[in-house]
């Protein structure tokens, strides 16, 4: 599986520092919302013609290293 991890930028002065995909000012958290709404790839390319299909991808894989984690802990309140 190619790594798509290096589209996925952090700039603190873009979005506020939030994941964006090729630092263009889309918030990989709103790509993901929209996945998860049941949008396509494909029309997502259509929506935002400026994306390529590996970058939706990236953010896939973005999302699947964070979740990436060995064990949950609820934190004592």
């Amino acid at each position: 599986m190619e790594n798509f991890l290096n589209r996925i930028t952090i700039d603190s002065e873009i979005c506020h520092g939030k994941p964006t995909i090729r630092g263009l000012r889309y918030p990989v958290e709103n790509m993901l919302e929209l996945l998860a709404s049941g949008m396509t790839i494909e029309e997502l390319l259509t929506d935002y013609p400026d994306l390529e299909r590996e970058d939706f991808l990236a953010c896939l894989e973005y999302a699947a290293k964070l979740t990436n984690i060995k064990s949950i802990h609820k934190i004592a309140s």
